[in-house]
């Protein structure tokens, strides 16, 4: 059966390749990439196909996660129900529209497939999510129940209150590491919440109650719930994006973590996710969520390269892991500059620090696999970017540094760097501005130096990003 969350260990192989005699970087080739356009992209692999699920009825496979098909355009064009109109007539009724939201696939232990669905009016909570199930990954599809609603209480009784009561849109179900099934679900509004579900019928346990609440309300900006377990770590990893999905909103990708699936998370400085919210009587007050949770993505900008040679409003993600290899992969939609609303969807390989929080790759995944790096393959010129926690449509932008062999950065900015001994499997530390970030270095395919390029990606105490890239002229 297929789990889109780790429950094993990694394998040993993976461990060997961690060796200190493992330092030859592997050598890459342009992998051509081939894009589709797929928002709020959600993950699941059947056989030896990957396929993502988006909003409005987009759907797309890929054999490598590099070149991609799309499937599916928008409703019209739906693949995944014999008739979807007829099928959700009473959703789209309710919710007041013509379309879809994000979506959501889990397999289940008995072999089916169950797809996660969600209609919403848009201008407010008026939403809706229900569940279908089909034998193949790729439909068809058939309605089971349209079973949690917002906007109006149906099945509570009681009167819907947008400050305090979730959104019921933006599902993602799985199974945790005690295989109980869980659904994580929200947007804006009173929030994030999660409940427990019943793998024999799709449907929550309890069905008088929205569930526990996790973070957000009062209408904050906070949206997108995805979770992925750790193995190695033992902690559930909480993701959501933060802000505006427009071009101009500043949408930004942020994680905590707790020990439980339903919580409490908590971000690197310890603080409890669950009392971060905009303030009372606010909307979409960002000033409120912008220093809580560890960003791992947001607005920036390569300059001087070529068009799209960076990320606006990247978010909305999904994870992969790969208990093969051990790999883990970051799966979201971004925007460009310069090119409006526009979206593509873009797969990055995450890593967890020795402190076990995720960090992914500045670049694109194109095939790479981390490696043990002596200090002759990571000195030369690179472009940073630091990141911030503020929620804004300003873009970071790169800073000229220069790592040396002696272990000191020079150039825009100035610090040290260094890579872990042998006891610490790929771990490295960068400090810039007396600010210690910590993660990996890692050899990666850059698509707009058309070549391959040492990288780093790291982490501050505090949750703020770093990126390097190497230029190679």
């Amino acid at each position: 059966m297929i789990k889109k969350i780790l429950l094993s260990s990694i394998p040993l192989m993976l461990l060997l390749v961690g060796c200190k005699s493992a330092s030859v970087a592997q050598k890459l080739e342009d992998p051509e990439f081939e894009d589709v356009s797929v928002h709020d992209p959600s993950i699941i692999k059947s056989d030896d196909m990957f396929y993502i699920i988006g909003s409005h009825m987009q759907f797309a496979q890929s054999k490598d996660l590099m070149k991609w098909q799309q499937i599916s355009n928008s409703v019209s064009d739906d693949q995944l129900f014999k008739d979807i109109r007829a099928e959700l007539a009473e959703d789209f009724s309710y919710a007041q529209t013509d379309t879809l939201w994000a979506s959501d696939i889990q397999q289940f232990k008995n072999g089916k497939f169950y797809l996660y669905y969600c209609l919403c009016q848009g201008a407010s909570p008026l939403s809706v999510i229900g569940v279908a199930v089909s034998d193949n990954v790729d439909g068809p599809y058939e309605k089971i129940e349209s079973f949690l609603y917002s906007g109006t209480s149906p099945q509570f009784g009681e009167e819907y209150n947008a400050a305090i009561h979730p959104n019921a849109i933006d599902p993602h179900v799985f199974y945790d590491n005690d295989d109980k099934l869980w659904m994580v679900y929200g947007s804006y509004s009173g929030g994030i919440y999660i409940l427990e579900m019943d793998d024999e019928t799709g449907l929550p346990k309890d069905r008088d109650t929205y569930g526990t609440h996790l973070l957000g309300g009062n209408h904050s900006r906070i949206e997108a719930p995805y979770i992925q377990y750790n193995d190695q770590t033992g902690y559930y990893y909480l993701f959501t994006s933060f802000g505006g999905l427009d071009a101009d909103g500043g949408y930004n990708v942020r994680v905590a973590r707790s020990l439980n699936p339903d919580g409490p998370y908590e971000d690197s400085e310890g603080h409890m996710m669950s009392d971060v919210k905009g303030k009372y009587g606010s909307l979409f007050d960002d000033g409120s969520i912008q220093n809580f949770g560890q960003k791992l993505i947001g607005n920036f900008v390569y300059s001087g390269i070529e068009e799209r040679n960076g990320y606006i409003s990247p978010g909305h993600n999904s994870t992969y892991f790969d208990e093969e290899t051990g790999q883990y992969y970051m799966i979201f939609h971004t925007r460009f500059p310069d090119n409006g609303e526009y979206h593509s969807v873009r797969v990055h390989q995450m890593f967890f620090t020795e402190a076990g929080w995720p960090v992914i790759a500045p670049l694109r995944y194109a095939g790479e696999v981390i490696n043990d790096y002596t200090p002759a393959q990571v000195v030369g010129d690179y472009s940073a970017l630091i990141f911030n926690k503020l929620i804004s449509d300003e873009a970071s932008t790169p800073q000229a540094i220069k790592l040396s062999k002696n272990g000191q950065i020079t150039g825009d900015l100035s610090g040290n760097w260094k890579i872990a001994d042998e006891n610490s499997q790929y771990d490295a530390e960068v400090e810039i501005s007396e600010v210690v970030y910590k993660g990996k270095f890692i050899s990666c395919w850059d698509e707009n130096q058309h070549k391959q390029v040492m990288t780093f990606t790291g982490t501050s105490e505090s949750g703020i990003p770093l990126f390097i890239v190497k230029n190679e002229g």
